[in-house]
C-alpha cells in the first residue's frame, strides 16, 4: 500500500484524538453536580477511601503513554516534540481496539544534561512518571531508548499500584512467542526442543528472549552487532550477559546453522541466504526489522523451494504481520478491568497463548471481507489480523484471569466478566 506524504500529513492535520465528555451538563442541576458545590461529594468519599478512585473518576479506564522521544519507531532519537504523533497514535489505538481512554505523555528535560537530547536519564523519567500517576489506570512507556528503559520500567513497575508496560520491549514479545507458538503446532515440534537465534540485543530482543525461555525455550541463541553475546565478551550489559552462551559459534550465521527459528529485531539485510539454507528443516523466519527485514521473504522463498517453512515480519504488505497492536490494547483491556496492580510474566505468556489460539480458529465473516487473502491457520497464517474483535473479548479475559491466578489483581466473577466483554465488543463494531 502505497501512501503520499500529502495525504498522509492531511489526515494528520489537528491531531488525531480529542477530549470527550461522559456526562451531559446541559441544565444547572448537572452542573451543580459535576463541579461546585457537588463535586466535593466524591472529593471527600475519595479522601476518606482511596480505593474509590477508580469508581468516582476517569482513572480506571485511562493511560498515559509516555516517552521522552529517544527512540521513536525507526527514527531514532527525535526528542519530546516531535514524538508527538506518535503518542497520538497509540492513544488512537487503544481507544478503537480496546475503549482504553490513552493520553500522549511526552516527557521534555528528562535527559542526563536535563535537556531534550543525549541519553535518558532514568530518575528523571521515574520521578516525572510517578508524580502524573495518580490520574491514571495505567502507564504505557513508549519508544524510550535501552539500556535505560529496563530500568525505568522496572523501579515504576515496583513503585507504582497501577500497571506498567514498556510495550517496546513486551509488545513485540508477546506477539513473537505467539507466532512460535503456532509455528511448533504447524512443525509438530515443542518449544523445548527448538534450537532459537536472536538477533538484535535491544529492549525487544532482550524481552523476546526472556518470554521465550518463560515459554520453555532451552536453548537460545542471542547476537548483537557484535556478533554472538558470549560469556567471554568483556563488552557486555547487564541484560546481555543474562543471555551469554558458551556456544561455539562467532556470527549470527554461524549461529543460525540447524537452528529451528531465527528472530530478528535489528537491522535489514544483515541474514543472507546461505543462513537460511543452513537452518533445520521445517524452520521459522521471523525477520522483523522495519522498514526493512533482515531478510526479504522472496530471498527466503528462493532458498526454501517448495519445503515448509514459515516468514513473518513487521510489515503489513507481507503474511504474517508481527504487529504489537495485537497485544497492548487488550493487555492493558484485561489489566484495568481486573484491577491488576502490575502486567506480570503469567498475563503477559496467558496473552500471547490466547491471541495464538485466536488464529487457529476460522475468521469471522467481518475479517475475512477485510482481506483478500486466505485466513486458514497454515504458515502463512499463524497471527491474527488486528480487526477481528475476538481478540478484545479472547486476550482480555485471558489476562484478567491469569491477573486473578497470580495474585497481581483480587479473584473476581470471570464468567460475568466474560459476558460482559462480549457486549462491549459489539459496540467496538461488527464481528
Amino acid at each position: 500500500m502505497k501512501l503520499s506524504c500529502e495525504e498522509i500529513l492531511t489526515y494528520h492535520l489537528g491531531g488525531k484524538i480529542a477530549l470527550d465528555v461522559t456526562k451531559e451538563i446541559d441544565n444547572l442541576r448537572a452542573l451543580c453536580m459535576a463541579y461546585t458545590p457537588g463535586v466535593a461529594v466524591p472529593v471527600k468519599t475519595i479522601s476518606a477511601e482511596p480505593a474509590r478512585v477508580r469508581d468516582y473518576t476517569a482513572k480506571n479506564n485511562t493511560v498515559a503513554v509516555v516517552t521522552d522521544g529517544s527512540a521513536v519507531l525507526g527514527l531514532g532519537d527525535v526528542g519530546p516534540l516531535a514524538s508527538i504523533p506518535v503518542m497520538e497514535g497509540k492513544a488512537v489505538l487503544f481507544k478503537a481496539f480496546a475503549d482504553i481512554d490513552g493520553w500522549p505523555v511526552p516527557l521534555a528535560n528528562c535527559r542526563q544534561n536535563a535537556g531534550n537530547t543525549g541519553c535518558t536519564d532514568p530518575g528523571r523519567v521515574i520521578d516525572a512518571v510517578s508524580a502524573l500517576a495518580p490520574m491514571y489506570g495505567g502507564i504505557n512507556l513508549e519508544d524510550i531508548a535501552a539500556p535505560a528503559c529496563f530500568e525505568i520500567e522496572n523501579k515504576l513497575d515496583a513503585a507504582l499500584d497501577i500497571p506498567v508496560f514498556h510495550d517496546d520491549q513486551w509488545g513485540t514479545a508477546v506477539i513473537t512467542l505467539a507466532g512460535v507458538t503456532n509455528y511448533c503446532i504447524l512443525c509438530e515440534r515443542d518449544i523445548s526442543e527448538l534450537k532459537i537465534v536472536a538477533n538484535g540485543a535491544g529492549a525487544a530482543g532482550i524481552r523476546i528472549a526472556e518470554m521465550l525461555k518463560a515459554a520453555g525455550c532451552k536453548e537460545l541463541i542471542l547476537c548483537d552487532s557484535k556478533g554472538v553475546v558470549r560469556s567471554d565478551r568483556s563488552d557486555l550489559t547487564e541484560k546481555k550477559r543474562e543471555h551469554a552462551t558458551d556456544a561455539a559459534c562467532e556470527t549470527v550465521g554461524d549461529a543460525m546453522k540447524n537452528a529451528h527459528v531465527f528472530i530478528g529485531v535489528s537491522v535489514a539485510d544483515c541474514i543472507k541466504p546461505e543462513d537460511i539454507r543452513g537452518m533445520a528443516s521445517y524452520p521459522a523466519v521471523f525477520a522483523m526489522a522495519n522498514p526493512d527485514p533482515e531478510i526479504l521473504p522472496s530471498a527466503v522463498a528462493e532458498v526454501m523451494k517448495d519445503k515448509p517453512y514459515v516468514m513473518a515480519t513487521g510489515r503489513s504488505d507481507y503474511h504474517n504481520q508481527i504487529n504489537n497492536v495485537l497485544g497492548f490494547p487488550f493487555l492493558f483491556r484485561g489489566a484495568l478491568d481486573a484491577g491488576a496492580t502490575s502486567i506480570n510474566m503469567a498475563m503477559k505468556i496467558a496473552a500471547s497463548r490466547s491471541l495464538a489460539a485466536v488464529a487457529r480458529e476460522p475468521v469471522t465473516n467481518y475479517v475475512r471481507d477485510l482481506f483478500h487473502e486466505d485466513l486458514t491457520f497454515s504458515n502463512n497464517y499463524i497471527i491474527p489480523k488486528p480487526f477481528d474483535k475476538r481478540l478484545f473479548t479472547d486476550v482480555s479475559y485471558a489476562v484478567a484471569e491469569a491477573a486473578a491466578a497470580s495474585g497481581a489483581a483480587p479473584e473476581f466473577d470471570l464468567a460475568a466478566y466474560r459476558k460482559q466483554l462480549e457486549t462491549r465488543r459489539d459496540s467496538l463494531g461488527s464481528t
